[in-house]
C-alpha cells in the first residue's frame, strides 16, 4: 500500500508496517495508524509518520543514544493498553524537538513512545517519575556518541533510500 507524506513523497509500505496508537498522541489523539521512517540522511534519527494525515511526522530517537541509564517503569494502565503482560519485546523512543539552532534540540523523557513489537501497538506513555524532563538537552550527549565510533546495528550501512524502520524480532 502506498501512503503520502509531505517529507518524504509517496512511500510504499506493508500492511505488516503499520503501528497502531489506539489513543493516539498527545495532542494528535485524532491519528492512529503510523509507521517508524529511518532517514535517508541520518544515521540515528528515525521519523515517525502518520498514515492518516500527511503533514505529520516526528522525528523520534532511541533514548539509549544519549542517555544510557534511561528506563521506562510502565503503569498497569500502558502495559494492558499496550497488550503486554511483562516487560518483555518492546522498544522505547522519545520524540525530538530539533529547532532552528540544532544545538538547542530536545528529547521529551516524559512522555516517551513505547511500542509492543510482537502487537505492533504503540502508546505515548506518561511516565510518573517527576524527575523526568519534557525537554531534556540532548545535543551534547549526541555529538559524544558520534565521536565515540560508528553504530554497529544495522542502521552502521548508509542507506540512501527511504526505508521503513524494521522493529527486532526480541527487545
Amino acid at each position: 500500500m502506498q501512503i503520502q507524506t509531505t517529507r518524504f513523497g509517496p512511500i510504499e509500505i506493508k500492511e505488516s508496517d503499520i503501528i497502531s496508537f489506539d489513543e493516539g498522541l498527545l495532542g494528535f489523539q485524532d491519528l492512529k495508524k503510523f509507521v517508524l521512517l529511518d532517514d535517508p540522511d541520518d544515521d540515528i534519527f528515525a521519523w515517525l509518520q502518520s498514515c492518516e494525515n500527511p503533514d505529520i511526522a516526528f522525528p523520534v530517537l532511541e533514548p539509549e543514544l544519549f542517555l544510557a541509564e534511561y528506563r521506562v517503569k510502565l503503569s498497569k494502565r500502558d502495559m494492558e493498553s499496550l497488550g503486554m503482560t511483562e516487560m518483555k519485546n518492546y522498544c522505547v523512543y522519545t520524540i525530538i524537538t530539533i529547532p532552528e539552532d540544532p544545538t538547542q534540540m530536545t528529547a521529551n523523557m516524559k512522555a516517551p513512545i513505547v511500542i509492543h513489537i510482537p502487537a505492533k501497538k504503540a502508546r505515548q506513555c506518561v511516565l510518573q517519575e517527576n524527575d523526568l524532563p519534557i525537554r531534556q538537552s540532548i545535543f551534547s550527549q549526541l555529538q559524544q556518541r558520534l565521536v565515540q565510533g560508528p553504530m554497529t546495528d544495522q542502521r552502521a550501512s548508509k542507506n540512501t533510500d527511504l526505508a521503513v524502520r524494521i522493529l527486532p524480532a526480541e527487545a
